[in-house]
């Protein structure tokens, strides 16, 4: 990938790495499913004010009501309301880590499945390491594996699947504006979700959640939602779907990062080690620097 599409790769991370904290606060007042519900609204309100300013509304064209509706289905609906159960019980360390099992997925999808991309070993390898370094980095999650539920490890790794679906099924709004596939989606998933979360909403009111419950509602639809898609599907577009999956490798360590910076969290060997070897990780996957070593007289 170009220099541009790493920084917006990095970008990415750290903004869905916040959003794991913002939904582990959020979930423990909200019903998961209605959670979902709301962080789906509240982006599809904000990128149809976007479209509207930019004059983009008439792309969303009754021919792709059922792609926008697929697509919602296996980037918001499923993983959303699969990673918001399994964290109403596990940590947001072992979800990111779970999580981050979204490129392999991806490869074998992508790769296998349905032959859109070629599987090549250094893809292999590239995801195989970065998985051992946030592995590495978050060691003292992995506790969770052995005393956690294992129905909402499941759910972690099921969110994984359908995002790595999500990610090769996407490659079809290529030739749609990125802030218009973004939209096309969450139209879609609100439209999904509406019905289910007034079904499983139960006695719940808005009034049972508090202030910081509904600040950390409203940082995940905007900024974990909206502004991301609007950065995904512009990746996605440019990167491909293995390319643009490796942002679940960034997330835990932006989580780890952000913690450091924001909260003042320390950083300890195995963090950092971790963070050294995902590095490692991405630069096999990227793939230039082994082809110009091999390509280097002498070698």
């Amino acid at each position: 990938m170009p220099l541009r599409n790493w920084i917006m790769l990095a970008v990415l991370g750290a903004i869905w790495g916040g959003a794991f904290l913002f939904a582990k606060v959020a979930v423990a007042e909200i019903p998961p499913l209605v959670l979902v519900f709301l962080r789906v609204a509240i982006a599809c309100c904000v990128l149809l004010a976007v479209l509207w300013h930019q004059r983009l509304l008439h792309h969303l064209e009754p021919r792709l009501a059922v792609p926008f509706l697929i697509m919602g289905f296996l980037n918001n609906a499923v993983p959303f309301s699969l990673l918001f159960a399994g964290q109403t019980v596990i940590g947001a360390g072992l979800a990111s880590i779970l999580n981050a099992t979204t490129p392999i997925f991806t490869v074998i999808v992508a790769s296998l499945l349905v032959k859109q991309e070629e599987l090549r070993a250094h893809r292999i390898a590239g995801v195989a390491l970065g998985v051992a370094g946030v592995a590495i980095m978050l060691w003292s999650s992995l506790t969770g594996l052995a005393t956690d539920p294992v129905w909402a490890q499941l759910c972690c790794l099921g969110a994984a699947v359908s995002y790595a679906c999500a990610a090769t099924f996407a490659r079809r709004f290529r030739s749609l504006p990125p802030q218009v596939a973004a939209t096309g989606q969450l139209m879609g998933s609100s439209t999904l979700m509406l019905p289910v979360a007034l079904v499983f909403a139960g006695g719940w009111m808005p009034a049972d959640a508090g202030l910081t419950t509904w600040l950390n509602v409203v940082a995940l639809g905007v900024l974990g939602t909206a502004i991301a898609y609007l950065i995904y599907f512009r990746l996605l577009a440019e990167a491909g779907a293995t390319n643009a999956s490796l942002v679940t490798l960034l997330v835990p360590a932006s989580a780890l990062l952000l913690g450091w910076l924001v909260l003042g969290e320390s950083l300890g060997p195995l963090q950092l080690g971790g963070f050294a070897v995902l590095l490692c990780g991405l630069i096999v996957l990227d793939g230039r620097i082994l082809r110009r070593k091999a390509a280097t007289p002498g070698q």
